[in-house]
């Protein structure tokens, strides 16, 4: 019951009370009324409180960066006493409270809100509450409901026919990557060591740990041929400078899925997620939602990532950074795999120009170039698709 409920719950006892001392018999009714009025609505709210089904669907097909989204909510209660009024309030993360007050359709109550201009993102339900009102306010009941959902927000990508990186020297006329076949070798079990084979198949952690002599039993594996590495370096991001970086992985990874290599996404995030493609099907939504979800919150160097002898990089034909941060590090790294005959690449992301800033020339972009990387560099105002489409190292930006 509510605090006018209770007010007129006292108020009609009150009534009652100054009837029955001045014989005033006209205002047994109205003291009668004012009793009867809270205890029905409460009785009536509390009927209508039983367990509610929620489901919740946002917008039609995929949601991209920019656009309103549409919210429905869709609310089945079990209680077959009608719920004088409904209303449900979601906590959305990076968005706030939402009210909304559903209408009765049948035994079932609907509503609809909108997200204006959704930024790229994964936005969780945290809590789900729901208020029960009867017409007078009288009575009220509030239930949370284990409704708890997300909503992804795609990142809005550019198609790309070309690649900076498939340009003069670095394309072999363009059939490299179409060309090569990948494949490898992964480690499938270990066993004893036989007389005769060679000790480098020895693993020796495990035949350190048993005692004796054990080998790797290896399987044929297939490669990846692209790997695009997206550093989400927590202290190199100004403005959307990031919005732009995870534009770029994807635009980049969506081309050579769309020609059906290989390819494997890493983010240099928090959490390092992974994500593996071949075409635009199934496996290309996951990376999508890895995209979605990507949040600049990186703190270790995204050169560990090139490092690591079972990272995402080392199994991979090519090498696509993109990177607002261009650390000595991680240009020694690249000019490394360079001058190896690795494939790679890096697209550079000029956060400072986000900020209204123009910032000088990096030595260490020039000396990357210098050893045959191709470069691409993004600033604030132009075009994704011109500056990926060709090899670059002028500035260009964003679209």
């Amino acid at each position: 019951m509510t605090r006018r409920g209770s007010l007129t719950l006292l108020l009609g006892a009150a009534t009652y009370v100054v009837a029955w001392l001045f014989g005033a018999k006209a205002l047994y009714p109205v003291a009668t009324g004012l009793l009867l009025a809270p205890l029905a609505a409460s009785a009536w709210v509390k009927l209508a409180a039983g367990p509610l089904e929620l489901r919740r669907r946002a917008g039609k097909g995929v949601l991209l960066e920019g656009e309103d989204v549409w919210v429905r909510l869709d609310v089945r209660p079990e209680s077959r006493v009608p719920a004088p009024s409904l209303a449900l309030t979601e906590r959305i993360a990076k968005v706030g409270d939402r009210h909304t007050t559903l209408s009765r359709h049948g035994r079932a109550y609907r509503g609809t809100y909108v997200l204006e201009a959704v930024p790229r993102g994964r936005y969780v339900v945290e809590s789900v509450h729901a208020t029960i009102d009867d017409p007078f306010g009288l009575a009220r009941a509030e239930l949370d409901l284990d409704a708890r959902g997300s909503l992804l927000v795609y990142p809005r990508l550019v198609s790309l026919d070309r690649l900076f990186s498939e340009s003069g020297a670095h394309a072999q006329d363009g059939r490299r990557l179409l060309l090569r076949r990948p494949s490898g070798f992964d480690l499938h079990s270990v066993r004893e060591y036989e007389q005769g084979e060679s000790l480098r198949k020895v693993h020796w952690k495990t035949t350190a740990r048993r005692g004796r002599l054990m080998v790797k039993e290896l399987e044929d594996a297939p490669r990846d041929e692209i790997a695009v590495i997206l550093d989400a370096d927590s202290s190199a991001v100004v403005g959307d400078s990031f919005d732009v970086q995870v534009r770029a992985a994807g635009s980049i990874l969506r081309a050579h899925a769309a020609h059906g290599r290989q390819a494997v996404l890493a983010v240099n995030s928090a959490a390092r997620p992974v994500a593996r493609v071949s075409s635009l099907e199934g496996d290309w939504l996951e990376a999508m939602g890895v995209l979605a979800a990507a949040e600049p919150d990186g703190t270790r160097p995204v050169v560990e990532l090139l490092a690591r002898e079972s990272g995402p990089a080392s199994r991979a034909f090519e090498t696509v950074v993109v990177t607002a941060r261009l650390s000595g590090a991680l240009a020694t790294k690249l000019v490394q795999r360079a001058l190896s005959g690795q494939g790679v690449s890096l697209v550079w992301v000029d956060a400072a120009s986000f900020g209204g800033r123009t910032a000088p020339v990096d030595p260490e972009l020039l000396r990357v170039q210098a050893a045959g990387v191709a470069v691409a560099v993004v600033r604030r105002g132009d075009s994704l698709a011109a500056v990926l489409g060709a090899r670059t190292v002028a500035g260009s930006a964003v679209g």
